[in-house]
């Protein structure tokens, strides 16, 4: 697994900025410095950040039924709810997609970004259905604009 790949995997930091901390100097395998981000790591190397042992988490996938008012970001600077506040867990994690504050539903939460990029880029062409419900009735001649979007 190339060292970036596998700093990111262990939740500290994402794939990009994984490739600025070896650039930097600021990763170690084996006890020596290592600047190439490509570098393939071998099963019995040490990777070390910061004075600390980095391993690998196993990979964590959530299944939330989202209620409403919950934002889907890590963090939100109006300091509004959001899904992290109702899980108990220490790793990083996303979600897969996203819903409005006031949609609720199901989501997918994990620390796995190569499954998240496999279910949510369009290149992948994962089919995702969509269920609403309205509170008013909705003629069937209106649900061509509805399906287009407008």
């Amino acid at each position: 697994m190339r060292l970036n790949k596998y700093i990111a995997k262990t939740g500290i930091t994402s794939r990009r900025k994984a490739d600025l901390l070896i650039q930097n100097g600021l990763i170690q395998i084996n006890g020596k410095v290592v600047t190439n981000f490509g570098y393939a790591l071998n099963s019995d190397d040490i990777v070390m950040y910061n004075g600390k042992v980095l391993s690998l988490d196993s990979d964590i996938v959530y299944l939330l039924n989202k209620p409403k008012g919950y934002v889907c970001s890590n963090t939100d600077k109006y300091n509004k709810k959001t899904i992290f506040d109702l899980i108990d867990c220490d790793s990083r994690l996303f979600t897969v997609g996203r819903l409005d504050r006031d949609t609720t539903g199901v989501l997918l939460i994990t620390n796995n970004g190569d499954l998240s990029y496999k279910l949510t880029h369009p290149k992948h062409q994962v089919e995702k259905k969509y269920y609403a419900t309205s509170k008013i009735d909705i003629d069937n001649k209106n649900l061509a604009k509805i399906k287009k979007g407008f």
